[in-house]
């Protein structure tokens, strides 16, 4: 086996933050090219997995209403991204979990392919984007490609308070995959970043 059959990969899109930056406004609901900025990733993500669902803590009837299955964290207090990651794992029917965020519309079409190759490849647990910058690679956490298995270890970490990706991620083989554009991961965190990006004016 040189890779993962997309129907043995489940596609989650993160978008349980408080969206501090973007003034505590729910950033996945958030109006980009006409529609909501995780709609685009839903959209972009479907046809890269066999099945798509979201993780957030508001307006839950709205993410409803984009036709995937929603899972709010299982933890309190917008504990993070790796609180995403569990609230996936718990729900993930499949062999992996591909997690990206809801503010990054415009990653790779081909984002899971080259995660589950490299995966594959090296024997990784978890496969992780990484972007050119200033000192090397930059590694993109959130755009995670992961084993189902890891939830009983996710699980012992975070009930021991810990939050932070990277210590996680430490634990177990993991490998990062390059990806030359780093225009493609750019992520609104902000609201002149989401006008950036409906301007076209990502550098």
């Amino acid at each position: 086996m040189d890779t993962i059959a997309r129907g043995s990969i489940t596609g989650l899109v993160l978008a349980g933050g408080r969206g501090s930056r973007m003034g505590g406004v729910d950033k996945g609901l958030q109006a980009h090219r006409g529609m909501p900025l995780a709609l685009h990733a839903i959209l972009r993500l479907s046809p890269q997995v066999g099945q798509v669902m979201v993780n957030a803590n508001r307006n839950l009837g709205a993410y409803d209403a984009f036709g995937v299955p929603v899972w709010p964290d299982a933890v309190p207090d917008y504990a993070g991204p790796l609180a995403g990651f569990l609230a996936g794992l718990e729900h993930c029917e499949t062999p992996y979990l591909v997690t990206v965020p809801c503010d990054t519309p415009d990653f790779p079409e081909d984002l899971v392919a080259r995660l589950a190759a490299s995966l594959v490849r090296h024997g990784a647990e978890i496969a992780m984007a990484a972007t050119p910058s200033e000192h090397g690679l930059q590694v993109q956490p959130v755009f995670c490609l992961l084993r189902s298995s890891l939830l009983e270890s996710l699980v012992r970490f975070i009930e021991s308070g810990q939050r932070k990706i990277d210590r996680w991620t430490a634990l177990h083989r993991c490998v990062d995959v390059p990806f030359d554009d780093d225009r493609a991961f750019f992520n609104a965190n902000t609201p002149e970043e989401l006008h950036q990006l409906q301007r076209g004016h990502v550098r």
